[in-house]
């Protein structure tokens, strides 16, 4: 069996997610985004963290996600983390909300992307820096341009 095309996050949704409506707020997708971006850290570059906790920094340049539908209390999401562009201090990513039906089937609910930027040195003089080889190393298996099985969920879902 192969390795899928992306890093997975799985989360329950939970009461305390939703608006009085009793859909997810909007906000929450984001954090899952960060989520997602966290926990891969942790599980496919632990160097980083080391790194992190040092002087490196991943500022947020950019976030956005695009709704396709509602997800509610219980719903059980598979947010799938794909390298979308990678440049010497730079890291686009993608992130497809699928949620996961008890009979095994995948709705696409949501996409949203985020670039991040590596920088270095005290909050007063921060600067750009590359991205660690450990963290290009860790990503280099998620590319969206280099993986066929990931073009394919993404035309079968959307």
């Amino acid at each position: 069996m192969t390795q899928p095309a992306y890093y997975e996050y799985r989360h329950l949704v939970g009461f305390e997610e939703t608006n009085l409506v009793g859909n997810v707020y909007y906000v929450n997708y984001l954090r899952w985004q960060g989520r997602c971006r966290e926990m891969f850290l942790r599980d496919r570059a632990p160097d980083v963290l080391a790194d992190i906790r040092a002087d490196l920094k991943l500022f947020t340049l950019k976030v956005d996600c695009e709704f396709f539908a509602e997800i509610t209390a219980f719903d059980e999401l598979s947010i799938r983390m794909r390298l979308l562009d990678l440049t010497q201090t730079q890291i686009a990513f993608t992130f497809d909300y699928v949620r996961l039906g008890p009979d095994g089937s995948e709705t696409l609910v949501a996409r949203g992307q985020q670039r991040i930027a590596c920088m270095r040195g005290p909050n007063t003089d921060t600067r750009p820096t590359r991205v660690p080889e450990p963290l290009r190393l860790a990503l280099a298996p998620y590319s969206v341009s280099g993986t066929a099985s990931s073009r394919t969920l993404t035309t079968t879902a959307g």
